[in-house]
């Protein structure tokens, strides 16, 4: 069951998305060869704690961390650790969650670990544009069907895989709530949108293709083809006077435009 908040609601589930974004900002902010993912998952931890939060990934299904840190060709739900070192090139899939007055806030997105691949950072910039793309048609009466279109045919259309086994969700007093929101469709098809939904959109592209199998730690996904995947996410509330990013803080929903650089 689709569970619509109120305009009271939606207005609680700020800070959580702040704080959200907060953490996923220093996280990338520390992102340089040399640096262990297990150091950007203590630092997203300790900024959640600090500021009166909990970290919604710790815990969640028995996952052992506060951030999913994906590198290269992990799609998503890569596992910190002190042996996993960051080097020059890399593109750094950070995915966030924080839990403020008992509502959760999520995101991601991908950063750049010094100077990528042409190739991966157009996938970077076209992945974030996918997002923007859906969350502009995140409004009443659009259908769940057109957002995934949107992102799957700008995708498509600059030479990308589309990622279908993972899709975004709805977002409330738990993490994942319905409805799933695909990053492929039909226009007009799927769910209608009603003012009061709460949706986490993440569009998961490849530069190569979109196959793809879960390590055995029986957590990270990664592409079959070792190709390199990009990852990006906000929390949206839909309403009758437009779609509101709720992983927002004060520097505002997309900061710098410069694809994986900053959140």
């Amino acid at each position: 069951m689709i569970r619509l908040k109120t305009p009271q609601e939606i207005e609680a589930m700020k800070p959580a998305g702040a704080l959200s974004k907060m953490a996923l900002r220093r996280v990338g902010a520390h992102i340089r060869p040399g640096v262990s993912t297990a150091e950007l998952d203590r630092i997203a931890e300790q900024i959640i704690r600090l500021h009166g939060g909990t970290p919604a990934f710790k815990g969640y299904g028995g996952f052992p961390a506060s951030i999913c840190s994906s590198i290269n060709a992990q799609i998503v739900h890569g596992i910190p650790s002190p042996e996993t070192i960051l080097k020059e090139g890399d593109i750094v899939s950070i995915d966030t969650g924080a839990v403020v007055d008992g509502w959760v806030g999520d995101n991601a997105w991908t950063f750049f670990c010094g100077e990528p691949d042409p190739v991966d950072r157009e996938l970077c910039e076209v992945t974030r544009d996918c997002l923007k793309r859906a969350i502009d048609l995140a409004v009443p009466g659009n259908h769940l069907g057109d957002l995934g279109a949107a992102v799957q045919e700008y995708a498509e259309r600059h030479g990308f895989g589309v990622v279908r086994e993972y899709v975004g969700h709805g977002v409330g007093r738990v993490m994942h709530e319905e409805p799933n929101v695909p990053n492929y469709g039909r226009r007009g098809r799927g769910t209608r949108l009603q003012a009061g939904m709460v949706i986490a959109i993440e569009p998961m592209i490849t530069r190569g293709s979109p196959k793809n199998e879960t390590m055995p730690n029986r957590w990270t996904v990664v592409t079959k083809d070792r190709s390199c995947a990009a990852h990006y996410e906000n929390t949206i509330a839909i309403t009758d006077d437009g779609p509101v990013i709720l992983t927002c803080d004060d520097e505002g929903p997309w900061c710098a435009m410069e694809g994986g650089v900053s959140a």
